[in-house]
């Protein structure tokens, strides 16, 4: 990654962090990532991913294990949105890494019900190893669990801590 993309990915000037390498496989670990849905072709997570021009908002989701860190500007809510609606689907699990921002309408409607919540201890640091700043808000790991079966029962959310590392 070169300078001035590097103090872009850090900065307001753009809504997308990327996702801490270790951090990511600590998840994929328990979950066994099979979709990206918002990434660039760079920060793919995954064999299957889609990238902006792909729009993840208009494809469907069902069936995989997902992995989403969403841009985190304006267009958030909307990616929140779709998690739930995707993570709520059969044999559909969709696992989100998002600032955690219990204020927020998208926080209410969505993410309180979710089936976990994970607050993060620390600051994330986003990006690069060689970036030593940690990210200025904290960071959630949400996640929807679609049943295992069409018409079956949602557990109650449960919410807990998880180390970064």
């Amino acid at each position: 990654m070169d300078k001035e993309t590097q103090n872009t990915m850090f900065s307001s000037a753009t809504g997308e962090w990327e996702t801490p390498a270790d951090f990511y496989e600590k998840l994929d670990r328990s979950f066994g990532f099979t979709l990206d849905p918002c990434c660039t072709k760079a920060t793919a997570k995954c064999e299957k991913y889609f990238v902006a021009e792909d729009n993840g908002l208009e494809q469907a989701w069902d069936g995989h294990k997902v992995f989403m860190n969403p841009p985190y500007g304006r267009e958030i809510s909307k990616w929140i949105k779709k998690a739930f609606v995707e993570g709520s689907k059969p044999h559909t699990t969709v696992v989100c890494l998002l600032p955690s921002r219990t204020d927020t309408k998208y926080w209410h409607n969505y993410c309180m019900k979710a089936d976990e919540i994970y607050f993060v201890k620390g600051r994330l640091k986003f990006g690069a190893a060689s970036n030593k700043n940690a990210a200025p808000f904290p960071s959630a790991v949400v996640v929807f669990r679609g049943p295992p079966a069409l018409g079956m029962a949602r557990h109650a959310v449960r919410i807990s801590t998880m180390e970064k590392k």
